[in-house]
């Protein structure tokens, strides 16, 4: 007989009832209802056990997944996003194969999986893009061909006092030369840490900023006394266009992530948010995988400047 008019659980309590009527041997009931031994006791366990919803369809999918990523593995990627909370699959994936190469990474899809299982992701913001703008600009193809600087946004400590965080990056690197929280973003403090970076890392080519103080002007040129600085050590000053932040997009880039890890919640004063500062150089120069750098820290890519620092400046005497 066919099933084709009639429906498949009514035709299993039909079998079920006529086993139970004792009228019939199970090879007499297996041939009325065309199903095999097999099935026949397949379904009288289920009813005895379950009832009438032991009948019901069951998936043929396996109930455990032969390639499910361990619970070894899954336990070392939530702790690594406990430590690392803004960082994504992309770069957990990096670090994972670097740093822990006796346990076997998910790809990058199934580390995302097992964040949103356990509720360690957001949905991203999706924004339009906005194509970036390098004319006149160098070309960002080596390190200290052109530095980034630029104060992210200040914010209240909690003695009160205000901060202004100043940040230095090499753009072809992304390697955070400085970040200091100053009390005053005045040429003065900023000049400051300008020279202590070029001791330590020696002369980028081109230094890029917005058309803010200390960095800029309304004087002829729009040089302002720190820019002129620069241009006596042979670094030209590079400013973007006003409200288009994209054209030194690495940076503000690296100032999302800074504003992430560092200023919720403020410190209580310029020591304490200081420390964190420097705990966030460490792991963004260190730690922190970059998927432009091919999953390569800063740290890997960065080199000091072949152009030594000398502040012996020649003063210049312009005719009347």
């Amino acid at each position: 007989m066919t099933w084709k008019d009639t429906c498949p659980m009514n035709e299993k309590i039909k079998f079920i009832s006529a086993y139970q009527s004792d009228d019939f041997s199970i090879v007499e009931l297996c041939r009325r209802f065309n199903i095999s031994r097999k099935t026949a006791y397949k379904w009288l366990s289920r009813y005895e056990v379950e009832g009438v919803d032991g009948l019901k369809d069951r998936s043929r999918a396996n109930h455990e997944a032969h390639n499910a990523t361990s619970s070894d593995v899954v336990k070392e990627l939530l702790d690594l996003k406990l430590q690392h909370p803004h960082w994504g699959p992309k770069k957990i994936s990096f670090y994972f194969e670097k740093n822990k190469p006796h346990f076997e990474c998910p790809a990058i899809s199934t580390i995302g999986e097992i964040l949103k299982k356990h509720g360690l992701t957001e949905a991203r913001k999706y924004r339009r893009k906005v194509p970036p703008h390098t004319e006149p600009f160098k070309e960002c193809n080596a390190p200290n061909r052109v530095w980034s600087a630029d104060f992210k946004g200040q914010f209240k400590l909690g003695d009160k006092g205000y901060c202004y965080p100043l940040t230095i990056t090499d753009n072809f690197s992304r390697y955070l030369l400085t970040c200091r929280g100053l009390s005053r973003p005045n040429g003065i403090n900023v000049k400051k840490w300008f020279e202590i970076a070029f001791k330590e890392y020696g002369l980028p080519e081109s230094i890029r900023t917005d058309n803010g103080p200390p960095f800029a002007t309304v004087s002829i040129g729009g040089l302002s006394a720190l820019a002129v600085w620069w241009v006596k050590l042979g670094i030209t000053p590079e400013r973007i266009e006003p409200g288009k932040p994209q054209q030194n997009g690495r940076h503000e880039r690296m100032h999302r992530t800074l504003k992430q890890a560092t200023a919720n919640p403020p410190k209580r004063n310029f020591s304490a948010q200081q420390n964190i500062f420097n705990e966030f150089i460490d792991e963004f120069n260190n730690e922190r995988p970059h998927e432009a750098l091919g999953g390569k820290c800063p740290s890997e890519v960065y080199k000091r400047s072949k152009r030594q620092y000398d502040n012996n400046l020649q003063e210049y005497d312009y005719p009347k």
